[in-house]
């Protein structure tokens, strides 16, 4: 169905496409089905800025350079019976998230709790996807991970730290569970290329140049936010005013967490290049906390509390003009219901990289609606 340039594509064509492109390149295939699992994941929640859209630029293209090991080796480095660190080596970060996350609640099971931690990994899609995993097993998960730097700290100019999000998930009665999954700056990278793939301008705040002056121009602030010539600002917005500086706090947190209890790469580490200037990997560490509600409560008893406070939350006066007050993780299932019988839009960019990874793989085993 055709919605100016928009299509939709249904949630199985497309996990199928992805786990075939992914293969194409030297996934192995149970890898490559994780990888497409989470990537479908964020586009049926209706976060764009983390699925398909992610697949060519982040994954594919980075493979084909080099950057990114498309076999995973997952070394477990040290193990506890609550904790463990792992190298991932570079391979796929959603193989090593997954297993990560798996790893803590595998833990959790047993002793209540668990937490692993991670070095030398990739990007591992989006973090809401590894809570989600803890609360199918009722409980409670955290993640969080460093990034290539892109975040000013509050009264600087230059781009120190990742967007660094503290992702948590949390079960309740409800339909929907709460999950928060947040980058620590005003926005990032994946919702600056949703704009520039719909031709929009940011809004003001989100990007400021070396002088401290905010920008909008979309296309070239990709361009300068690799170069380190523009920098996202932390969640609050610019200065102290707002709250910056919390934002500020919040990423230095989570490079800590992502970074220190691993003896991993922190910071300009991070930035994908060598000393000479060559593309390298990027060595990115996350975390991941399992949370075994049954060792507190009686699970549907906090599942009951939690989905209370949430309705309380929702049913509160909202402000004029406002028909709606939400809870965090309430939008993703709405966007869900939405799509779930209509499959994920694609715009006129996204098409392009469909259709270069079709031809580059010769995967014609697929037709797709905009190719009629």
């Amino acid at each position: 169905m055709k919605d100016e340039t928009t299509y939709r594509i249904p949630f199985d064509v497309l996990e199928s496409f992805m786990t075939d492109a992914l293969k194409g390149i030297g996934v192995p295939e149970e890898d490559a089905k994780i990888c497409a699992d989470i990537l479908i994941t964020s586009d049926k929640r209706g976060i764009d800025s983390h699925g398909i859209g992610r697949l060519k630029p982040i994954y594919y293209d980075r493979i084909k350079k080099g950057i990114q090991n498309p076999v995973t080796e997952f070394e477990i480095v040290k193990d506890t019976f609550t904790t463990a660190v792992i190298d991932g080596h570079d391979g796929m970060g959603h193989v090593i998230g997954k297993k990560a996350m798996q790893m803590a609640i595998d833990k959790a099971k047993i002793y209540g709790m668990g937490m692993t931690v991670v070095r030398n990994s990739t990007h591992y899609g989006f973090a809401g996807y590894y809570p989600l995993m803890a609360i199918e097993n009722n409980m409670i998960g955290m993640t969080g991970t460093n990034a290539r730097p892109s975040i000013a700290p509050t009264f600087g100019v230059e781009n120190m730290l990742g967007t660094n999000p503290i992702t948590v998930g949390v079960p309740s009665d409800e339909p929907f569970p709460f999950v928060l999954d947040c980058a620590t700056s005003v926005s990032q990278r994946g919702k600056i290329e949703v704009y520039d793939r719909e031709n929009k301008e940011l809004p003001d705040g989100w990007v400021i140049d070396r002088q401290g002056n905010s920008r909008t121009d979309t296309k070239q602030i990709l361009i300068d936010l690799v170069k380190g010539e523009a920098a996202l600002t932390p969640l609050g917005g610019i200065g102290e005013e707002t709250g910056g500086y919390k934002g500020y706090g919040y990423a230095t947190f989570v490079e800590i967490l992502s970074a220190a209890l691993q003896s991993g790469s922190f910071l300009k580490g991070l930035l994908g290049f060598d000393a000479n200037g060559k593309a390298q990997p990027y060595h990115l560490g996350h975390f991941f906390i399992a949370i075994n509600i049954e060792n507190f409560t009686e699970p549907e008893s906090f599942k009951k509390i939690t989905g209370d406070i949430l309705r309380d939350l929702r049913a509160s006066e909202k402000m004029p003009g406002q028909e709606r007050i939400y809870t965090a993780g309430e939008k993703e299932y709405d966007a869900w219901l939405d799509r779930k019988d209509k499959g994920t839009p694609v715009n006129d960019a996204l098409i392009k990289d469909i259709l270069d990874i079709k031809a580059e793989l010769g995967l014609t085993q697929y037709q797709f609606p905009f190719e009629k």
